[in-house]
């Protein structure tokens, strides 16, 4: 899912040439075959609740430590899936976010890890998504079916996470080598997982057209069922249908994919006669929808829209449900003139305060197969400047935004300026009026914060008493500092949590 291309990029839908050509085809097999497909397009779920769940697409590339002051991972109902690890290179098997940050930058740059452990501790659905509409799939550039496994699995254990989402779009339909490749390492990943009491809940996400799935994908729920990967289910990216009658909703466009998705998971099923969970096939199904504006220009998801999908979801008991995405799950500000084009950070539609989050999630608190989440029993690290990954909060310190602390075991980012405030932890403070946001505890394996060190004699010594102007360069317990204005008289150091009043920023390389 990416929000520069559209999946049916040149073809043309038509909703009513469609429904004319599906009624065609039930006229040639006869009413036998009408009646077989009925059931599961119709008939109420009856599966228990508990284990349906919501989890919004969260997209990794867009983080910067400034911004997880604001970030909406950790917010809203449900669970995320986090977007996209693909190949480092073409034939360069290491996954990456994006291709743009290797694992340990993203622990480093945006303290992935330590949010997710927060999402995991709270007992959040959480997914790791491997591929999406750019870059290159890891079964494409991993050469044999144990680099892939090992990749897959290098990711899915660096988190903690037991659902593994495979976003197959664009060319990675069509590749039958990588096809086969995906589904030998994810069978040969679950069996050895099962082997260990960790199960493994595969999804596949897939295209729709509004009339389901296409042949390509079908290939790619066929390519996993054969190769003896247990599916948990297809999740359908009901968007960017580029249908010919504008005059039909999305809702509707997205009800009328996920009614004929069924019927061919159903027809998947019982070909291999495997048996169906007790909701039917909408048990075995989620749905993405692009929130707000769309790829195709005229196709625009609309509050009403998720309110009406949502609705047909609880009606038959669809499993799953998810929405590219939470970054962008926002009103656009008035600074951005161009709400008909694809924004990353905001929907294009006015939200009124509302989320599409809150709309598509409510009520859906389950976990993937209804597992529960196992209470959170870690310890909290105690804080010690000496070992903490941020410095330990102080009463006494100034703080810029951006600046994450230590405090009480857990690592917070400021979100304004500040000094001498409420503690980061303040039980009596709403989140929103907070000067802080929570981001994750520390965790055992961080390294102790520390300042970078340069060679000694590198500057002079900071003096108190002497005048500095712009530019002069200085060292202070080792580290290296620059003047950014005229200064006499303040200690470089501060920089270092109050990066806009101090005179000095820190310098990291001579």
């Amino acid at each position: 899912m990416a929000p520069a291309r559209s999946r049916f990029a040149g073809r043309r839908l038509s909703f009513g040439r469609v429904a004319l050509t599906v009624l065609a085809a039930l006229a040639v097999v006869g009413v036998g075959a009408a009646a077989a497909v009925v059931p599961v397009l119709t008939t109420p779920a009856t599966a228990p609740g508990s284990d349906r769940w919501f989890a919004g697409y969260y997209d990794v590339t867009l983080d910067s430590g400034e911004q997880l002051a604001r970030s909406t991972m950790a917010e809203g109902p449900g669970g995320i899936v986090l977007a996209f690890v693909v190949a480092a290179g073409d034939a360069d098997c290491t996954p990456t976010w994006g291709k743009a940050y290797t694992l340990d930058d993203a622990a480093s740059r945006f303290q992935l890890d330590r949010r997710v452990e927060r999402l995991r501790r709270e007992g959040r659905p959480l997914a790791v998504s491997f591929g999406g509409a750019i870059n290159t799939e890891l079964a494409s550039a991993c050469s044999t079916v144990d680099a892939l496994a090992r990749a897959y699995g290098l990711v899915l254990d660096r988190y903690g996470i037991d659902v593994i989402d495979l976003d197959i779009e664009g060319d990675a339909l069509r590749d039958t080598a990588a096809t086969a490749r995906r589904a030998a390492a994810v069978a040969q990943l679950q069996r050895e997982r099962a082997a260990d009491g960790r199960p493994l809940d595969v999804w596949l996400t897939l295209p729709v057209a509004p009339n389901g799935l296409t042949d390509d994908g079908l290939a790619q729920v066929s390519s996993l069922m054969d190769a003896g990967v247990s599916i948990a289910g297809v999740n359908a990216m009901t968007m960017n249908f580029n249908a010919d009658d504008r005059s039909v909703s999305m809702a509707d466009l997205s009800i009328g994919a996920l009614r004929a998705t069924a019927a061919q998971l159903e027809t998947a099923w019982n070909e291999r006669k495997l048996p169906l969970p007790a909701g039917g096939a909408w048990s075995l199904l989620g749905a993405t929808p692009m929130i707000g504006q769309n790829d195709v220009e005229h196709e625009v998801f609309s509050l009403d829209d998720a309110h009406a999908l949502a609705a047909f979801a609880d009606e038959v008991g669809l499993e799953r449900m998810s929405l590219w995405s939470v970054n962008r799950d926002r009103t656009c500000g008035t600074n951005y003139p161009h709400p008909r084009t694809v924004s990353v950070s905001c929907s294009g539609v006015e939200q009124a305060g509302e989320t599409f989050s809150d709309v598509l999630g409510a009520g859906r608190d389950g976990t993937p197969s209804g597992r529960i989440a196992p209470e959170d029993d870690s310890p909290v690290i105690a804080d010690d400047p000496e070992t903490s990954p941020f410095p330990v909060w102080s009463s006494q310190s100034f703080y810029s935004a951006g600046v994450f602390v230590v405090w009480h075991g857990s690592v917070y980012v400021s979100k304004w300026w500040n000094e001498d405030g409420a503690v980061p932890d303040d039980p009596t403070l709403d989140a929103a009026a907070s000067a802080w946001t929570y981001v994750g505890p520390v965790l055992p394996g961080d390294k102790p914060y520390a300042l970078p060190q340069l060679p000694a004699g590198t500057y002079p010594e900071w003096v108190a008493g002497d005048l500095y102007n712009q530019g002069d360069r200085v060292m202070y317990n080792g580290s290296g500092y620059e003047a950014k204005w005229w200064s006499r008289g303040q200690r470089p150091d501060r920089s270092v949590t109050d990066r806009d009043y101090s005179p000095w920023k820190l310098v990291t390389e001579p």
